[in-house]
C-alpha cells in the first residue's frame, strides 16, 4: 500500500498465513499531506484537503510500485518505531530509486535541512530538486497547484438515488481499504466519492469488535482479508453498483485478471447469500457452482462440510418415476422402476396455507377446497404430471420432528427437484403465483439447487400479480360433499342419471370397486361403485373396531389406483347398470407453463 507520496507498506510472501507488514517512510524527502476524514467520535473536528501534489505524488508511487517487488535499507529509527531509509524498484539496491525518481518529477521536496555535506544520496537529491525547479516541474509549475486538490465527498446523501442514477454501469475507481474480504472502501474516479461497498451475493468470515475495542477474527477471516487485499488493495478496478439496500451499497468489483467474488466462494473464503444474491449482474449461477466446487473439495470454511445427500447412492439421488398421486401442492407419490412407491417433497416451496384458525367451526375444513389457490395448485400440478415420467433429483432429507407447543409433528421427507421436458415443476408453480419460495437461515444447507431460480420466478409473480400475490378476490370452491350421506345421495341420483354421461375427476380409491369422484360441472363429491363387481374389501375402522382386509385387497385397490386415481374419467348411472369410463385427455404435456 502507498500511504502517500513519501511513505509505504511492505510485507515478505506469505508462509502458512498473511505475513506482517512494515510501514517504510523514505528519508530526506517530504510530499504532500493526503486528504483525511474528520474523527467521526470528534464532532468539533473538520476534514482535512489534502495538500498541493500530495493525491498526485500518491498516485505516481501507487501506479510504480502495487503488487512490485522492492528492496529496502532502513537507515533511521525512532524512539516510536517509525523507520526511515531507501526504497528500490527491484530485487537490490542497483535498481531505481524511488526518492529520487519523486523529486525528479516534482512530486516531493528534499529536507535539506538535515543534510550532510559528505553524503552523496543527499547531495544527489538536492541536485535533483534543482533541475526540476528549473524546468518547473509538479509543484514547481506555475499556479501553486490548486488545481490539484481533491473535492472529496466521503456522504452521500442519498445513496439510494446515487446508485439508481449509474444505472449499473461500470465506473472507474480505487480501492483504499479492505475491511474483510467481502467489503471494501473505494474511490470512485473522477468525482472523487469515497463509499463502502460490499460484494453483491457473499459474505465473508467477519471481525468481530468486543466491547474493549478489540476484535476477535471468526475462524478464517484474516486469510480471506488478505487473499482481497493482496488482489484489490489500490489497484485500478471498476466497479458496477447494484443495489443499496437499507444504506448498504451492494457492488461487484471487476479486474482484468478475473472476478473477485467467484474466486472468494471457489477457494473457501466466502458464502453466498440469498438477499443480496438476487441484485448480482454477472449470473447468480456462477456463484453456486463456485461455492459448489468449494464444498466438494471442502477447502477452508468447507473443511467439516458434509453434503445433504452424502448417504444417499447414486441411484437414490437421480432417477426416473412415473408420477402416480398429488399430494395438496407441493409434494407427489411417484411409482419406481423396482415398483415402490415414493412420497416426494418439492423443494423448497410452501404451497398455498390459512392464515390463523378457520374461522367456521361449524363447518369441516378441507384444505384442497378450502384453502385459497389450493386447488388450482394442484390441479395445475394434476393435469401437467399424472400418470408422467419425470426426472427427481433429491436435494436434500428433512429429518422427522416431534409436536412442539404449537407446531405439528412431521415425518421425515425426501426434497427433491422435480424436472419434465427440462421445466422445473416448482418454478413453474412459483411463477404461477400458486407456491411461495421458503427463506432460510444462511448457513442452512438444505434448500432446493435451483434455489436461486426459485426466488427470481417468485419476484416475477408479485411484480405481474400472479396467483397468491394478486389483488383480485381470491378464488371460492363451494363444493357439496355428499360422499357419505346417504340420504343426499337418493335426491341426487336422478340428475346424474338424467343427465347421462358426467365427467369427474378420481379423488379417492377407497378400495379395487369404490371410489370417491369430484363433479367439476355440479361442484360435488360423491362415492362411486363400480357395476357389476365387488373387490375385496381393505382394512378399515368399524364401531366394533378395525375390521380386517380381505386377501388381495391392496392389490385391487393398488390396481384401480394405478389407473384412475386423479384422473379425468367420465361416469354413467342408470337404474340399473351404474359404470365407470376411463377418460384419458389426449393434450400432451405442456412446455410454456
Amino acid at each position: 500500500m502507498v500511504l502517500s507520496g513519501c511513505a509505504i507498506i511492505v510485507r515478505g510472501q506469505p508462509r502458512g498465513g498473511p505475513p506482517p507488514e512494515r510501514q517504510i517512510n523514505l528519508s530526506n524527502i517530504r510530499a504532500g499531506a493526503m486528504a483525511r476524514r474528520a474523527a467521526q467520535a470528534q464532532p468539533d473536528t473538520k476534514d482535512t484537503p489534502d495538500e498541493p501534489w500530495a493525491f498526485q505524488a500518491r498516485e505516481f508511487l501507487r501506479k510504480k510500485l502495487i503488487g512490485k517487488e522492492v528492496c529496502f535499507t532502513v537507515e533511521i529509527k525512532t524512539a516510536l518505531g517509525r523507520e526511515y531509509g531507501m526504497v528500490y524498484l527491484g530485487r537490490d539496491t542497483t535498481g531505481e530509486n524511488i526518492a529520487e525518481v519523486l523529486v525528479n518529477e516534482g512530486l516531493a521536496t528534499v529536507r535539506r535541512e538535515g543534510i550532510r555535506g559528505n553524503n552523496p544520496e543527499q547531495a544527489r537529491l538536492c541536485e535533483l530538486e534543482d533541475q526540476s525547479k528549473a524546468s518547473k516541474k509538479g509543484m514547481w509549475s506555475e499556479g501553486g497547484g490548486a488545481h490539484t486538490i481533491r473535492d472529496m465527498k466521503y456522504t452521500i446523501e442519498n445513496p439510494r438515488n446515487f446508485v439508481d442514477s449509474l444505472h449499473q454501469k461500470p465506473i472507474n475507481a480505487i480501492i483504499e481499504h479492505v475491511r474483510d474480504g467481502s467489503v471494501v472502501r473505494a474511490l470512485l474516479l473522477p468525482d472523487y466519492y469515497l463509499v463502502t461497498v460490499m460484494l453483491s451475493g457473499i459474505k465473508c468470515p467477519t471481525f468481530k469488535r468486543e466491547a474493549d475495542g478489540t476484535e476477535t477474527p471468526e475462524p478464517f477471516a484474516a486469510e480471506a482479508k488478505f487473499f482481497t487485499e493482496s488482489r484489490l488493495l489500490q489497484r485500478d478496478v471498476q466497479i458496477i453498483l447494484e443495489s443499496c439496500p437499507n444504506q448498504i451499497i451492494l457492488g461487484t468489483i471487476l479486474h482484468p485478471n478475473g472476478n473477485i467474488t467467484e474466486l472468494l466462494l471457489k477457494e473457501g473464503f466466502a458464502r453466498c447469500v440469498d438477499w443480496s444474491m438476487a441484485v448480482y449482474t454477472q449470473g447468480a449461477e456462477k456463484l453456486r457452482a463456485a461455492e459448489r466446487s468449494a464444498k466438494e473439495r471442502k477447502v477452508r470454511i468447507w473443511k467439516d462440510y458434509v453434503a445433504p445427500t452424502a448417504n444417499l447412492d447414486q441411484k437414490d439421488r437421480q432417477f426416473v418415476a412415473k408420477v402416480m398421486q398429488v399430494v395438496n401442492a407441493d409434494a407427489m407419490v411417484v411409482k419406481l422402476n423396482s415398483g415402490e412407491n415414493k412420497t416426494i417433497h418439492l423443494s423448497s416451496i410452501r404451497p398455498p396455507r390459512i392464515e390463523g384458525e378457520n374461522k367456521d367451526k361449524d363447518k369441516r375444513f378441507r384444505p384442497l377446497y378450502d384453502i385459497p389457490y389450493m386447488f388450482e395448485a394442484r390441479e395445475f400440478l394434476r393435469k401437467k404430471l399424472i400418470g408422467k415420467k419425470v426426472n427427481v433429483t433429491v436435494d436434500y432429507i428433512r429429518a422427522a420432528t416431534g409436536p412442539g407447543e404449537g407446531t405439528p409433528a412431521f415425518a421425515e421427507r425426501t426434497c427433491a427437484t422435480v424436472t419434465i421436458g427440462g421445466i422445473n415443476i416448482a418454478e413453474a408453480l412459483v411463477s404461477k403465483g400458486l407456491a411461495t419460495v421458503i427463506r432460510y437461515r444462511q448457513d442452512d444447507d438444505q434448500r432446493s439447487s435451483h434455489y436461486d431460480e426459485l426466488l427470481a420466478a417468485e419476484a416475477r409473480a408479485i411484480k405481474n400479480g400472479k396467483g397468491l400475490h394478486s389483488k383480485k378476490e381470491v378464488p371460492i370452491h363451494r363444493v357439496a360433499d355428499i360422499s357419505g350421506e346417504t340420504q343426499k345421495a337418493k335426491q341426487f341420483l336422478p340428475f346424474l342419471q338424467r343427465a347421462g354421461r358426467s365427467e369427474a375427476v378420481v379423488e379417492y380409491v377407497f378400495s379395487g370397486s369404490r371410489l370417491k369422484l369430484y363433479m367439476p360441472k355440479e361442484t360435488c363429491l360423491i362415492t362411486f361403485l363400480l357395476a357389476g363387481i365387488e373387490c375385496p374389501r381393505s382394512s378399515r375402522n368399524m364401531p366394533g373396531g378395525m375390521q380386517v382386509a380381505e386377501p388381495f385387497s391392496d392389490e385391487a385397490m393398488l390396481f384401480t389406483k394405478e389407473l384412475v386415481l386423479q384422473r379425468e374419467v367420465s361416469s354413467t348411472a342408470g337404474p340399473h347398470t351404474p359404470s365407470l369410463f376411463l377418460f384419458y385427455s389426449p393434450s400432451p404435456f405442456l412446455s410454456p407453463f
